[in-house]
């Protein structure tokens, strides 16, 4: 009899602490908190590391660019580009100018391309550099152009001034609003 009371006792034990540990997980208690702020975020599609990017026309290399980083967005469609280089070339496929930046940004429905912070340009054969903190090369009619600082350096001289328009090899250029101007002193 007393094992069977022990018996019965410990059951009914049993029975008690299981009771409280259901009623004890009800599933407000057990349910998740969930952070929906991350829903807000605008986080890319793609990534890629060490890229490089062929842009060509009819078979014949128009640009190569090259990224540390590149990030892809469906909203807003564009990529997001750091440490930028993209080497251009002329008619024979042939180098003919380069653009650096620390960072970059294509616009995807444009395909406008925009190089920002510590962007420099410069042109091969004719010896013209490009400095300015923002430029864009315009898909359309295949103008390189901004609306802030730049400073042109050439053999024969040296232009400041806000607002330049050229070509992509940095041929056939216009400074707007001329700040500065000099002669550079030629060696001999």
């Amino acid at each position: 009899m007393k094992i069977l009371f022990h018996y019965i006792t410990l059951n009914i034990l049993l029975l008690l602490s299981l009771s409280f540990l259901f009623n004890g997980c009800t599933e407000s208690k057990v349910k998740p908190q969930v952070d929906y702020t991350l829903e807000d975020e605008n986080f890319p599609v793609q990534e890629s590391w060490d890229s490089e990017i062929i842009f060509s026309e009819n078979g014949d290399v128009k640009a190569i660019l090259y990224s540390d980083h590149i990030r892809i967005f469906n909203e807003p469609r564009e990529k997001l580009l750091t440490k930028v280089k993209i080497d251009f070339y002329d008619k024979n496929n042939k180098p003919a100018s380069q653009l650096t930046s620390k960072k970059g940004r294509i616009d995807d429905i444009t395909e406008n391309m925009f190089a920002i912070d510590s962007v420099v340009a410069f042109n091969d054969s004719s010896k013209v550099k490009l400095e300015t903190e923002e430029l864009m090369w315009r898909k359309s009619d295949k103008k390189i152009v901004t609306d802030k600082f730049v400073k042109i350096t050439t053999e024969d001289e040296i232009i400041e001034g806000y607002g330049f328009e050229s070509d992509q090899l940095l041929r056939n250029y216009i400074v707007f609003d001329i700040t500065y101007q000099t002669t550079a002193k030629k060696k001999n």
